[in-house]
């Protein structure tokens, strides 16, 4: 089976798909809020789902990480009105000092194509 890898770089590849499985790399948003920053990570993850012939309804996994869980309820509220209410991943979050101080969220996705 053979491995595909898009939007290579030095360090990692934005998207990796192996068979009819999709990986993508940790998503980060522009914004000063976790809202703004989620609203952008999930569009960057809407963009890059769509290049690799799939879609959040495919999405198996989301793994997401806040610099601070007191933002939980604020994530939700765009990552709820973004999610198919039909298709949830499975999902887990927590907490993690993140790459940059300016990071508020990051999400790691897997998804089936």
């Amino acid at each position: 089976m053979t491995i595909e890898r898009r939007h290579k770089g030095p360090r990692m590849s934005q998207i990796v798909v192996h068979g009819d499985t999709i990986y993508l790399a940790g998503q980060v948003g522009e914004g000063k809020t976790v809202r703004e920053q989620t609203e952008s990570m999930l569009a960057s993850v809407d963009r890059l789902l769509a290049e690799a012939d799939s879609s959040k309804s495919k999405i198996l996994q989301a793994v997401i990480w806040l610099a601070d869980m007191g933002d939980f309820a604020d994530m939700n509220a765009v990552w709820d009105a973004w999610v198919d209410p039909e298709n949830p991943p499975a999902r887990a979050c927590g907490e993690a000092r993140l790459a940059t101080p300016n990071y508020k969220v990051e999400a790691i996705i897997t998804a089936a194509k």
